[in-house]
């Protein structure tokens, strides 16, 4: 991803609220996709898969170091989102299964 020099810090401001925008608009559509994963699901075991969130944490670490970002940042950060959307993929696959 490209970044521009800005000329100001109110200009700095309005590209980083910007990107703060997609982020959040990114986390929405990924929340999306995990709780339609709970409907190809058989158990909370499969939710919880171990080595799919291994394999996922590996891969942001990766992509973290090509990007000049701290790997640990990253990893925190995702820890924190996938332990929530695995909570809530977890309540989809309950309501799911009581229909």
């Amino acid at each position: 991803m490209e970044t521009i020099d800005c000329k100001s810090l109110e200009e700095l401001r309005h590209h980083i609220d910007g990107l703060d925008d997609q982020i959040v608009e990114l986390i929405a559509a990924r929340n999306a996709y995990v709780k339609q994963a709970a409907h190809f699901k058989n158990s909370i075991d499969d939710i919880k898969g171990k080595d799919r969130m291994e394999a996922v944490m590996d891969r942001v670490r990766t992509r973290a170091m090509e990007f000049g970002v701290s790997p640990n940042l990253l990893t925190k950060l995702y820890k924190i989102m996938i332990d929530e959307m695995v909570e809530a993929e977890i309540a989809e696959f309950r309501n799911a299964k009581s229909l």
